[in-house]
């Protein structure tokens, strides 16, 4: 597990509370989603973006996610989540998250999502701003 986190530049970690397990006695899918969706802004952060999103000016809008699940987390543990970017395009960048378990040692979900640069103040999406672009390679080596 440490060496696969070598690959991600912002991590987070989250620790699974009791009422994030369903039914199933396992985590909540929607609970990896919004770990994922944490990470995220953390990343942003990182960017340097404002993630506050206020003001009108150009920030991130996400177009699609999706979560692959492979090993279920349960009470007590703590969720590593690792996120960077892995492919860049004119209108939009890739991210991963990969959520990993502390107590267990090994990737628990796997998400990805494209991240669309768009306009708040004209209600449009944009191409992929170059300070965006300098800044994820500073982050990340693609």
């Amino acid at each position: 597990m440490e060496e696969a986190l070598k690959k991600y530049k912002v991590i987070t970690k989250y620790k699974v509370q009791w009422g994030q397990m369903d039914a199933a006695r396992h985590v909540n899918n929607t609970v990896y989603l919004r770990w994922a969706e944490s990470a995220r802004i953390a990343y942003f952060e990182a960017m340097g973006m404002d993630t506050s999103f206020q003001g009108g000016g150009v920030g991130p809008i996400l177009g699609w996610q999706d979560c692959k699940y492979i090993f279920p987390l349960t009470f007590p543990d703590t969720a590593i989540v690792g996120a960077r970017t892995i492919e860049k395009k004119e209108d939009r960048f890739i991210m991963e998250c990969a959520i990993y378990s502390a107590s267990h040692k090994r990737i628990a979900a796997i998400s990805k999502q494209s991240i669309i640069p768009y306009n708040y103040g004209e209600f449009k999406k944009v191409g992929l701003p170059h300070e965006w672009v300098e800044t994820i390679d500073k982050l990340d080596s693609i």
